[in-house]
């Protein structure tokens, strides 16, 4: 298989022209871009939802621990940290095509382990394997879509390589409903779902093997060729070294946190708040309820957000989305007995996914890939990356305990004043980037 390149230049030529990259239009080599580096993110929201599903029926069979229970739902978020931090400074150092791949790899060895696990704290362990090979996509996966596209549609095709998420969240209730409706016996189920995750990732390792180097990666490599090799240190330290850099990184690294807290707690969650709505509903029913709100809500969130990525542009997206979330969780807290009213509940609810979508989840992916120079793009990418997934872990950690402590006036509670702190963070740290090449982007202020 030929490795796929640049519609507008020769990716083996030294002297790129990033002025056509800029300006080209979306030709059919970034659609398959798009597709390549989108399949591993189906991956990650069918994760993110199946795992709730599996624990409840795990904990039927094997009677876990509170504790044991937290780390099976929580610790691959955790485990991403790691993985968006390792390969995406060793993604900065060694290019984006030296190790595209091995991510998905890695991912579904740990998929594949995991249904096969014989007891309760194996499946920990592979599911911290399967964290780090997710954890791994997001840098590597989001950057090269940014460094391929063009400036006026640049936002809409990373923002597609995030929607990819979509697939998942339909596909993983799907499934689990046809599964439990079979009649199959509950630890065949669970072990199903849980191998099946591999399935993309592995249906797209030798498209990413066969991908071409970036553009700008390699203009990049060719003119620091004499210079001394990247040492893993060095990115951090170059990220460090510039005010600007410095700001750009704590606020889209604070914003990814802050947004996932509320998200993934409510997501990994979900059949525990369904549950508080209609304690009598079985799994399949909650399951089916799941699927409607995110087929309604958060489904149309994600393609809504990558049609306005580029209209709109990404500050005032991140900023509405912040804001809905939290009226929307607010709303769950605060409004006496709205667990008892199922149909009011499950609008504000789907509102609370739609502009989760169309808002912080999509842009939050986004703005990393343009903040931050080529040489340490993926670096930058990879600490956000990271800080969203420890603050999905603490969110996913966290709600159940919430839950059991005040129902959802104390976890709505969190959501929203995580969402409000987001939205400050937005205001006070983030740039619009809509429109500029990544060059600008990253030049050095004149006043620096």
């Amino acid at each position: 298989m030929a490795d796929i390149a640049h519609p507008h230049t020769d990716p083996a030529s030294p002297d790129l022209d990033l002025d056509a990259c800029d300006n080209a239009g979306i030709t059919r080599e970034h659609w398959k871009i798009m597709f390549i580096s989108g399949m591993g993110f189906f991956t990650d929201a069918y994760d993110l939802f199946i795992i709730g599903v599996a624990m409840h029926l795990i904990k039927a069979e094997w009677h876990p621990s509170p504790l044991a229970e937290g780390l099976v739902t929580s610790t691959a978020l955790l485990a991403s940290a790691v993985g968006a931090l390792l390969f995406g400074r060793v993604a900065d150092m060694l290019g984006r095509k030296r190790i595209y791949g091995y991510e998905v790899l890695v991912l579904a060895a740990g998929a594949i382990a995991s249904a096969f696990s014989p007891g309760i704290w194996w499946l920990i362990f592979f599911r911290i394997i399967l964290g780090i090979g997710i954890g791994g996509d997001y840098p590597v996966s989001s950057t090269i879509m940014s460094e391929y596209a063009g400036k006026r549609h640049r936002g809409m095709m990373v923002s597609l390589v995030f929607a990819m998420q979509a697939a998942g969240l339909i596909v993983g209730p799907l499934l689990a409903a046809v599964l439990l409706a079979s009649g199959i016996n509950h630890d065949i189920v669970w072990r199903v779902l849980l191998a099946f995750g591999a399935v993309p990732a592995l249906a797209v390792f030798q498209m990413r093997r066969h991908l071409a180097e970036t553009p700008r990666f390699r203009k990049a490599s060719a003119q620091r060729a004499n210079d001394a090799k990247a040492s893993f240190a060095s990115g951090f330290q170059q990220l460090m070294a510039r005010r600007d850099l410095r700001l750009r990184l704590l606020g889209s690294s604070l914003a990814w946190g802050l947004m996932d807290f509320a998200y993934y707690g409510n997501t990994v969650s979900s059949p525990m708040v369904l549950h508080a709505i209609s304690p009598k509903a079985s799994l399949i029913t909650e399951t089916l309820t799941q699927l409607a709100v995110f087929a309604i809500a958060a489904v149309p969130g994600y393609f809504v957000a990558a049609a306005m990525m580029d209209r709109m542009g990404r500050k005032p997206i991140q900023i509405l989305g912040f804001a809905m979330m939290a009226i929307s969780f607010s709303a769950m807290a605060l409004i006496p007995g709205i667990e008892k009213l199922i149909f009011p509940f499950l609008i504000v609810y789907g509102i609370s996914y739609f502009f989760t979508e169309f808002g912080p989840n999509a842009t939050t992916f986004v703005y990393p890939a343009e903040l931050f120079p080529v040489e340490t793009r993926t670096t930058g990418h990879g600490i956000a990356s990271a800080a969203g997934k420890i603050g999905g872990f603490a969110g996913v950690f966290t709600f159940p305990a919430l839950m059991a402590w005040h129902g959802l006036l104390s976890a709505e509670s969190g959501a929203a004043i995580a969402s409000i702190l987001g939205l400050i963070f937005t205001l006070l740290m983030l740039p619009e980037t809509k429109g500029r090449t990544l060059e600008d982007l990253s030049a050095v202020p004149a006043a620096a």
